[in-house]
């Protein structure tokens, strides 16, 4: 079972709860979009699953029917009391009412790896909430997450690619990404005025250089983006030291791969 739109719209009006613009809320209506994503997540029975802004729980709903144990996490209150209300025969979920950015993650999950995180994240939240968790929560180790469309091309883009970016090298620095599929507009109450893609992204052992120094750099040189390295990072590294990594300092920031900012960043340190 999980939720229609009629169900959607009867629990809202039913609380006395709209969606929020500030929170970015806009429920997946569609029975076949949340069972769709369920099964893109590979995951069932056994499976340790968080969820960030679950909202009414059409995705919850579908995660548990595959048999994972779901942790449902959801920051406004009044959407929480309804989630708990929608999941109360369903053993197999817990609904957490909390902000995904404050969380105590090593309180929340506990030490052991092997979770995933599957959500509908708010727009203005799945930026900064992916790349926190790729910095700070090991124990999530797979992700799959339904963002704006061009969220998704700049957590994928390559080199050279109008969408590469800082987010771009921080993503590939942790883990390989890939857009599985895109959501139209046409699933979700309210209807957004962009389309949607599903990205799965899939933890790796990253490269041998310190992480905070990596990206330091990184994010200076994408500051000034459409200047040379060699101006961008005039402060922080020396005509020596891009010799020493082999990175042309004429170059711009989105010519640069994973492999060259690990070797400028290892230049730097040495």
């Amino acid at each position: 079972m999980t939720l229609s739109r009629p169900a959607v719209r009867e629990l809202l009006t039913r609380r006395g709860l709209a969606p929020r613009r500030d929170l970015g809320q806009n429920f997946v209506a569609d029975p076949n979009t949340v069972r769709r994503i369920a099964h893109l997540a590979r995951v069932g029975p056994g499976d340790r699953v968080v969820e960030v802004g679950a909202g009414l729980g059409s995705l919850t709903l579908a995660l548990a029917e595959r048999g994972a144990d779901v942790i449902a996490i959801e920051v406004d209150a009044g959407l929480a009391d309804a989630l708990r209300e929608v999941v109360a025969d369903v053993p197999n979920v817990r609904v957490v009412h909390a902000d995904a950015m404050e969380l105590d993650w090593q309180a929340l999950l506990g030490s052991a790896g092997g979770w995933a995180l599957v959500a509908n994240l708010p727009y203005n939240l799945a930026t900064p909430l992916v790349a926190d968790l790729l910095d700070d929560v090991p124990a999530i180790e797979r992700m799959l997450v339904l963002v704006q469309r061009e969220v998704a091309e700049r957590m994928t883009a390559r080199p050279n690619t109008h969408a590469y970016g800082a987010v771009s090298v921080k993503v590939a620095f942790w883990a390989d990404a890939r857009i599985v599929a895109e959501v139209p507009a046409s699933v979700f109450v309210p209807r957004p005025n962009v389309e949607s893609a599903l990205v799965e992204l899939v933890r790796r052992q990253p490269p041998a250089v310190e992480a905070p120094a990596l990206f330091d750099l990184v994010r200076a040189a994408f500051g000034q983006r459409r200047k040379m390295l060699r101006r961008s990072l005039a402060a922080r590294v020396t005509p020596e030291q891009f010799a020493a990594a082999g990175v042309a300092p004429t170059a711009r920031p989105e010519d640069l791969g994973l492999d060259e900012w690990v070797r400028l960043t290892t230049a730097v340190a040495g």
